[in-house]
């Protein structure tokens, strides 16, 4: 067919030109940059909608302007308790003891008569740590009763994700990878810039919406172009340290926010840096292997010929012959293109497909699994990241080192499917977050290192068994369904991710249960990977019936050499973004 000739033909003109010449590197990195800032904004409302400590204002004892957090006589007006360094911490926020109206005259100390301590009361201003400003001052979502909104904040993000990977995955393969990416990238930086112009809580949300959306195109996309720029033996490298950017720029966030308090301002260096990507309309081409495949062979021999001169390689004769001749043919044979493509999409009976698979109660149980796995990695690998800022120590530096975790995550991943196999090493990453999580729950009071180090040792875990689990499935599914099959249980973990900001609440009812939470689901989904086929050196299915004898005896191995997908030839959701 036309595509997977010209696919081929790119393959062989890689090798002439250069599988990752100085041309693809330096086309590479500048994809990555805006990688840096998808991720920071992807999870900038952890910071922006974050909670900063508060508690009641006093009038009987704070009648002036100048308002501390920390003074000496708290004890005596709220419920709360003092740790060993002194520093008072509020039972309840939103709680103080009722003023004694008998004793209200003796303003000139603050002491217990003024006071009745068996009796609390509501207030209604507060006084703020300073340090930290959020948009919970700006619109008093303070106690209880406004906590959903803040949480629901990063479940709006989740759902501008998910509309977002549906929609630009569609106009890339439509318009092109570099316009869409382009867009994307400017679309998140105007929104972001909205965000900080928001007037009220609902603006700011719907900002919110709209900033995942163009933040969920950008790192599938960079990868699309990553990939597609190099030769074969460099495809793992390239998503690989694309993961790597996108690690970094989640911690980048943490710093920002360490030395930028403001929100808004915040949310502005967050936002109007991707602005200045413009100018890869002009630096950035567009993917040789969408423009061969759209039949732009014009377009792809430019490039060709630019990337051949940057890399300071000479094209054969035949090469450039075969080029010309490509060009001819680009206006001769649409309507033969036509034809092909309406013969390959009756070849690959989707439908057909789908219905047999729905038939075959061993791959409903298998797949059911599956999207269970998947829902447990997204909220666990989400909540992890949010629940960071609850770790006691600076919570700027916990969200850096939780992030930054991810490097070493993706390359335990690498390791262990080439050393274990997919099921022991999804089984193994989801057990080792379990334990680690449901340790680290316990662990309330003790050394702080060992509670943080064991928080990091969970992230770790799911990391790994979020970059196994893409692997996996698309190994598990036959060929006419692999693509679609993947989309549809990416997209059921978005959806799961949509409940990962409000598991971080459950800790006001019993400090430990969300920690305690991930490590239960995840050592389910542990021990329920264990039920799946193993498919390492394993051809991948093509048919439906493929697909159903994975894991039986007769079914044939390949040696090392075979068609399984390398460890990180999918990307993550990002992230991620």
């Amino acid at each position: 067919m036309a595509e997977s000739v010209a696919a081929m033909d790119f393959d062989e003109i890689l090798s002439q030109i250069g599988e990752f010449g100085r041309y693809q590197r330096v086309n590479y990195l500048l994809i990555c940059l805006p990688v840096l800032f998808a991720a920071a904004n992807s999870l900038s409302y952890v910071f922006t909608a974050g909670t900063p400590k508060y508690r009641c204002h006093i009038e009987e004892c704070e009648p002036n302007k100048q308002l501390y957090y920390q003074t000496d006589w708290l004890d005596v007006a709220i419920p709360g308790t003092r740790d060993k360094h002194g520093h008072f911490t509020p039972h309840d926020p939103c709680l103080r003891f009722a003023a004694n109206e008998s004793h209200l005259d003796q303003w000139d100390t603050c002491n217990a008569s003024l006071f009745l301590p068996k009796q609390t009361q509501r207030c209604q201003q507060f006084v703020y740590e300073t340090g930290e400003y959020t948009i919970v001052q700006d619109w008093q979502l303070t106690c209880k009763e406004n906590a959903w909104k803040l949480a629901f904040v990063g479940t709006t993000h989740f759902a501008g994700l998910v509309i977002g990977t549906a929609l630009f995955g569609y106009l890339a393969d439509r318009f092109g990878r570099k316009l869409i990416f382009l867009f994307c990238t400017i679309f998140m930086g105007l929104t972001g810039i909205g965000q900080a112009l928001a007037w009220d809580y609902s603006s700011f949300l719907a900002f919110a919406l709209l900033n995942a959306v163009g933040t969920s195109g950008v790192y599938p996309l960079a990868f699309i172009i990553g990939v597609e720029m190099v030769g074969p033996r460099k495809r793992e490298m390239t998503s690989i340290v694309l993961n790597y950017f996108y690690a970094v720029g989640e911690a980048l966030l943490g710093l920002a926010a360490w030395l930028l308090s403001n929100w808004q301002i915040l949310q502005y260096a967050l936002s109007i840096p991707p602005l200045f990507f413009v100018v890869y309309f002009w630096l950035v081409p567009e993917s040789v292997r969408w423009l061969l495949a759209r039949n732009e062979h014009v377009k792809a021999g430019n490039i060709i010929r630019r990337a051949a001169h940057v890399n300071q390689r000479e094209l054969s004769l035949e090469l450039m012959a075969s080029l010309k001749q490509q060009q001819l043919d680009a206006t001769d044979n649409s309507s033969d293109k036509q034809e092909q493509l309406q013969k390959r999409q009756q070849q690959r009976e989707i439908w057909p497909s789908v219905k047999q698979v729905f038939g075959s109660k061993k791959l409903i149980g298998r797949y059911i699994i599956l999207l269970f796995i998947w829902a447990v990695n997204a909220i666990v690998f989400y909540g992890l990241s949010l629940n960071s800022t609850n770790l006691s120590g600076n919570k700027y530096l916990n969200f850096a080192l939780v992030c930054l975790i991810e490097i070493p995550g993706y390359s335990l991943a690498w390791l262990c499917l080439r050393k274990l196999g997919r099921r022991l090493a999804l089984s193994g990453s989801l057990l080792l977050c379990a334990v680690t999580c449901a340790a680290s729950g316990y662990l309330t009071t003790g050394a702080n290192w060992l509670i943080v180090t064991l928080f990091l040792m969970g992230k770790l875990g799911i990391t790994s068994s979020f970059a196994v689990i893409y692997t996996y499935t698309a190994e598990m599914m036959p060929t006419v369904i692999r693509s679609g099959g993947v989309g549809v249980m990416s997209t059921f973990a978005r959806f799961g991710a949509m409940l990962a900001p409000f598991v971080p609440l459950l800790g006001s009812y019993y400090e430990p249960l969300p920690l305690l939470l991930f490590g239960a689901i995840s050592m389910l989904a542990g021990l329920l990977s264990l039920l799946l086929p193993e498919t390492f050196h394993k051809k991948l299915p093509d048919t439906v019936a493929e697909a159903i004898a994975l894991g039986s005896r007769t079914r044939s191995t390949l040696n090392t050499n075979d068609n399984s997908l390398s460890s990180n030839e999918q990307p993550h959701d990002s992230i991620i973004g």
